[in-house]
């Protein structure tokens, strides 16, 4: 069956097929070629082939997604709807629109055209195994690691509070601003919670620098605290799919 053969062909349990990992290094090739423009201010001629090639190569690989999506999905006829608004398929999408100007070029915010073309890399997530294990890894311990952010974030919305009450919003020695916004005190407690304190902002005052060095040891603690827990489950994983890996290599023979 056509359909069966061409989902065999673009999705990752190919069973062995050398024709599946060709087309996988097919468009990880088109991915990163993609990307390549980017990294120039100047605009050339020969991106312009790029970006049509590359283009091309996304629009057809979506298609065929889109017209296997009820083996994928195995929702019958359902799947066809469901399809284009899987994650998966809303990267794909934002990946090609730059690409066929439906985005005005003239429209500037955030240079909203250039930027969804950095999304085709999260495309690479399809074709890497050791990225697909890390992702089982963060769901599988999404409660562990959640539960970290929530501690984080409570951490640094106290400690922003207490250093923009603490600290005077004018510093007495240079006369320049210091903490003048909220936002500047939560900026402060985020890059000092994670330990890298880039020094454009800094307490004056002996509680903001106590404060200060607490946030530091607090930050180490919490940046440990999940390493080991997605270490231990990224071994496991990775185990598990060297067995099933080589499973599947002898079946092959």
């Amino acid at each position: 069956m056509l359909q069966q053969k061409i989902y065999n062909l673009i999705n990752r349990d190919r069973k062995g097929m050398w024709a599946s990992r060709l087309y996988d290094w097919y468009m990880l090739v088109m991915i990163i070629a993609s990307i390549v423009p980017l990294m120039f201010i100047d605009d050339y001629p020969i991106f312009k082939v790029i970006e049509a090639v590359t283009v091309t190569a996304f629009i057809i690989d979506y298609v065929l997604r889109w017209y296997t999506s009820d083996l994928q999905l195995k929702r019958g006829w359902k799947s066809y709807f469901i399809y284009p608004f899987t994650p998966m398929a809303i990267i794909d999408l934002l990946s090609i629109l730059p690409g066929l100007n439906l985005i005005n070029p003239e429209f500037k915010l955030l240079r909203l055209t250039r930027l969804l073309k950095i999304v085709r890399l999260l495309k690479i997530f399809r074709y890497s195994d050791k990225i697909t294990i890390f992702m089982r890894v963060l769901k599988k311990e999404r409660e562990v690691l959640f539960s970290v952010l929530l501690l984080a974030l409570f951490y640094i919305f106290i400690t922003a509070l207490v250093m923009f009450n603490a600290e005077p919003h004018i510093n007495p020695n240079t006369g320049s601003e210091t903490f003048h916004s909220f936002f500047d005190a939560l900026y402060w407690a985020t890059v000092t919670l994670t330990t890298v304190g880039y020094g454009d902002l800094c307490p004056v005052t002996d509680i903001g620098r106590v404060v200060s060095m607490l946030s530091s040891l607090f930050g180490v603690a919490i940046i440990a605290l999940p390493s080991g827990v997605i270490t231990a489950s990224y071994l496991e994983e990775l185990r598990e799919f060297r067995k099933s890996h080589e499973g599947t290599s002898k079946r092959s023979f």
